[in-house]
């Protein structure tokens, strides 16, 4: 699953924030990395909420006195907490709050939501988050003055927010 997760995050991310000096490049990239643990026969640590904290914190840490770095990079981790959202990881306790049910858990045990819905489901899932991705192109103008921009910095125009 990809379009899911980047369609979906970039749209939240966007409607709940409404700041476009956000990184979106990182946001989506945060909300997909987990899924390389799926191919890897996850999920494991990056679908914890340890995992997008201990992030945060680095992020938060690591861009002490750089707003403006923090605020590029800050999209990472929030990616990494839409993901969770998105794939219904706060649905699976152990997983989700790994460490602290016990370390016996084994991780990559549980099955992630690529493998607990059927392909139908899957495949209407991905065309949703690609028909987001879609409509934001067309509604932030990705394809036109704004791409530039976006390519660049992973920001949209303040102007195409405002309509």
């Amino acid at each position: 699953m990809f379009f899911w997760f980047a369609g979906l995050s970039f749209f939240a991310v966007l409607v709940v924030f409404s700041s476009p000096a956000l990184d979106f490049r990182l946001v989506m990239a945060g909300a997909v990395l987990p899924e390389v643990e799926t191919l890897i026969g996850g999920p494991w640590l990056l679908h914890t909420l340890s995992a997008a904290c201990v992030l945060l914190a680095f992020v938060m840490l690591a861009t002490q006195k750089q707003r403006l770095r923090r605020r590029q990079w800050l999209g990472l981790p929030i990616g990494l907490f839409m993901h969770l959202v998105l794939d219904g990881t706060w649905a699976n306790a152990e997983v989700f709050w790994w460490p602290f049910l016990g370390f016996s858990n084994i991780l990559g045990s549980a099955q992630g939501i690529d493998f607990s819905r059927s392909v139908p489901v899957l495949v209407a899932m991905e065309i949703v988050g690609l028909a987001t991705l879609v409509f934001l192109v067309r509604r932030l103008d990705l394809a036109g003055e704004g791409r530039q921009t976006f390519l660049s910095t992973g920001q949209v125009l303040r102007s195409k927010l405002e309509n």
